[in-house]
């Protein structure tokens, strides 16, 4: 898997494993009453790998925020130190847009 994943992938990570996280809970809970060895042995291992993913999904979506959050600082120091690039780069972007969507 790459290093640098962008912030959409890891957000889409981040749903995913809540997903799973949910789904595991509801397994577990499911599996409350069944009796046996293997199956109490399963539902502990079980219940340890997912505190574990919890806390990486907790890490990830910290990650996540962080680096969104310097994205939006480095953003705003630009615009506040270039003004005029920064309006060209916006002018730049909406015109490719309004020649694209004018193909259409």
């Amino acid at each position: 898997m790459s290093k640098q994943l962008s912030a959409a992938n890891k957000d889409k990570l981040v749903s995913d494993m809540k997903v799973v996280i949910a789904d595991t809970e509801e397994l577990l809970r499911a599996t409350t009453g069944v009796a046996g060895e293997k199956v109490g042995e399963l539902r502990e291992r079980l219940g340890v790998h997912l505190r574990v993913a919890k806390d990486r999904l907790i890490d990830l979506e910290h990650a996540v925020i962080d680096k969104t959050k310097a994205a939006a600082r480095a953003t705003d120091d630009f615009v506040h130190d270039e003004p005029w690039k920064a309006v060209g780069v916006a002018a730049a972007v909406g015109l490719a847009l309004g020649v694209l969507i004018g193909r259409r």
